[in-house]
């Protein structure tokens, strides 16, 4: 084993992982949560109908961008790092990238109309929230600079 194959081995096991880790909070975690703030806060319970939406959108956009990345390792893995098929998984991490920030801003919204509802403060959140989308536009960025020369790669062959 050399050591491309051995770094891009180790990547794939941190991205199953990860995969792994984002299948149990949907399965096990966020049902719970809800549940508990349904009946610890009953009169805005139908406040978590878009936040469950989101986070579950969030997790299958996720998902899709952690099974890309490990499209592209293996593309790495068999020497065909500069191929359409490469490209075509930078596109699709860079779309679930957009989606994710999408859903992010869905949620910051349904935040601020809960805060008008109950007239709590949700400064943190919020901020939290926009930590998300500056690591996820980073991320689109990244993958827009590594598409730009392998596009052009592609089109001088």
């Amino acid at each position: 084993m050399n050591v491309k194959q051995g770094s891009t081995t180790f990547l794939k096991v941190i991205i199953f992982l990860i995969g792994i880790a984002v299948f149990a909070l949907c399965i096990f975690w966020l049902p719970e949560i809800a549940i508990k703030d349904a009946k610890v806060h009953p009169d805005t319970a139908y406040f978590l109908i878009p936040f469950i939406v989101c986070a579950y959108g969030f997790s299958i956009t996720f998902s899709v961008a952690l099974y890309q990345a490990f499209k592209l390792l293996t593309y790495i893995e068999m020497n065909n790092a500069f191929s359409e098929l490469s490209l075509k998984s930078l596109k699709v991490i860079k779309k679930c990238a957009f989606t994710v920030i999408f859903l992010i801003l869905l949620g910051i919204v349904s935040l601020k109309v809960l805060v008008k509802v109950t007239g709590d403060d949700a400064a943190g959140p919020i901020s939290l929230c926009l930590m998300g989308i500056l690591a996820t536009s980073i991320i689109a960025a990244i993958i827009s600079v590594l598409q730009k020369p392998l596009k052009n790669f592609l089109d001088k062959k």
